[in-house]
């Protein structure tokens, strides 16, 4: 991650997770990060709809140039980057990984904006609408309202697993059966 508020942002959200694959919504606190809140957003994990907005800090909103509650956020990419953000959308809050992505957008005057964002699952309970949230953190100052997203760059954030002997770790993913080795 290049972008500070990025760093900051997964480093609270690793916090609240703790063991888990990810913190649930409920354990999140704003205040906790109040300078963040501007660049933070939630997204429904509603494909149809387009991963509408469920909310948006006032800075992302600012450089969208309107409110953007129920608005579509994978439109908000050209076409040639659309499946692609919607198959990392699938897989943050399916497989409950991060992502982080490199963005350029379009502004007004028609400059290229460069953009860092952070997508980060929250934890799927039973009978709850599935969500996630994120971080988009612009690099440059004064950009005005932009659109035309493209990405640039993306990768998931594997969480280290522990190290288990190579013998554990294939029993612990062997599934169905299973032959032993032995002497004849």
């Amino acid at each position: 991650m290049k972008h500070p508020s990025s760093r900051e942002f997964f480093a609270y959200w690793n916090a609240k997770r703790g063991d888990a694959r990810a913190p649930d919504r409920s354990e999140i606190e704003p205040g906790a990060v109040r300078e963040l809140l501007g660049d933070i957003f939630v997204l429904s994990y509603d494909n149809e709809a387009g991963y509408p907005f469920r909310v948006a800090g006032t800075r992302v909103s600012a450089l969208l140039g309107r409110d953007l509650k129920d608005a579509s956020f994978s439109t908000l990419f050209a076409d040639d980057s659309r499946r692609e953000i919607e198959d990392i959308i699938t897989y943050v809050a399916e497989e409950m990984l991060p992502a982080v992505a490199g963005v350029t957008a379009v502004s007004d005057e028609g400059k290229t904006a460069h953009l860092e964002l952070l997508l980060l699952p929250f934890n799927n309970r039973a009978h709850a609408p599935i969500s996630l949230t994120g971080l988009l953190a612009p690099f440059e100052d004064d950009l005005g309202t932009i659109s035309n997203f493209k990405l640039t760059s993306w990768r998931y954030l594997h969480t280290p697993q522990k190290l288990v002997p190579r013998a554990l770790r294939k029993l612990a993913i062997a599934r169905g059966f299973m032959v032993y080795e032995g002497l004849r």
